[in-house]
């Protein structure tokens, strides 16, 4: 495959995700990893329970027709050095980050050996995974820890670095579940990105290249502040109300597509009728 061609893949879920029915999500991944000859690594970093975690994942992956499964867990940054593990990333064409806490993946990966790996295998075109904790570590600065709390306030938002494979976003996961819209906006708050991106349980963003397409039985709430006309973060402090005004709001369900570059859905000409 010439380099023009390779596109990058992320399937960023919102956490719960259904391992027991159709698994329209964990499929969607494993179809992008290449079906039946997809070769999947399982990284369990986020949890304190890798080896449970990692098989319940097996479990799904293997009913999906997967032979080849990997789980390396890495419960402290010498471990993600492991010639190994090391071996089993550049001989994957899926990696799945797990579920737990977003802040012990960047704290035992980030600047190591096998995020260098995983990083270089993502340019070349293999598909990053990642539910829950694993959604959260996608852009290059991401929402440590925060209330969930409709009003938005600078306080209720902290961040760190993450481990930048959709840079230039903020991204939330079990958003509608646990009313994280005003903890997505003091995040947008603090730092340059313009895009936020909620996502729904069992829901993901299926990203290919700069398309966002949203699969699952939620949805996918984006926020776009490049064109807001007033804001008061420069003059409150942190416990403080934010005022953020002219932002525009996406509501996207499933089978609905988002152009990165353009920062605008794609609606079909169906959808376009529907438009008054």
């Amino acid at each position: 495959m010439v380099k023009s061609e390779i596109k990058r893949q992320l399937v960023i879920i919102g956490g719960a995700e259904d391992k027991e029915g159709d698994c329209r999500i964990l499929r969607e991944f494993v179809r992008c990893a290449g079906s039946t000859k997809a070769r999947i690594v399982i990284l369990t970093a986020a949890t304190e329970l890798p080896t449970e975690v990692g098989e319940s994942y097996i479990k799904v992956f293997e009913r999906l027709g997967v032979e080849e499964i990997r789980i390396v867990d890495t419960e402290t940054r010498e471990d993600a050095s492991s010639s190994t593990a090391i071996q089993a990333i550049n001989n994957a064409t899926g990696i799945f980050f797990t579920g737990g806490d977003q802040a012990r993946i960047i704290s035992i990966l980030k600047d190591t050996e096998i995020d260098a790996a995983i990083h270089e295998r993502s340019v070349e075109g293999i598909v990053i995974g990642g539910t829950s904790a694993g959604a959260a570590i996608m852009p290059d600065v991401m929402i440590v820890q925060g209330d969930s709390q409709t009003n938005p306030r600078i306080e209720i938002a902290n961040m760190g670095p993450g481990l930048g494979f959709l840079p230039g976003v903020v991204i939330d996961q079990h958003f509608s579940q646990r009313g994280r819209l005003g903890r997505l906006l003091s995040a947008l708050s603090q730092q340059p990105a313009v895009l936020g991106f909620g996502v729904d349980e069992n829901t993901a963003m299926l990203v290919t290249d700069s398309q966002i397409e949203v699969i699952g039985e939620g949805c996918i709430t984006i926020v776009d502040q490049s064109e807001i006309i007033h804001t008061n973060v420069e003059d409150i402090l942190k416990d403080e109300p934010l005022a953020i005004c002219g932002a525009r709001l996406h509501i996207l369900p499933n089978g609905y597509k988002f152009d990165l570059k353009t920062r605008t859905p794609l609606l079909s000409n169906r959808d376009m009728t529907n438009i008054t």
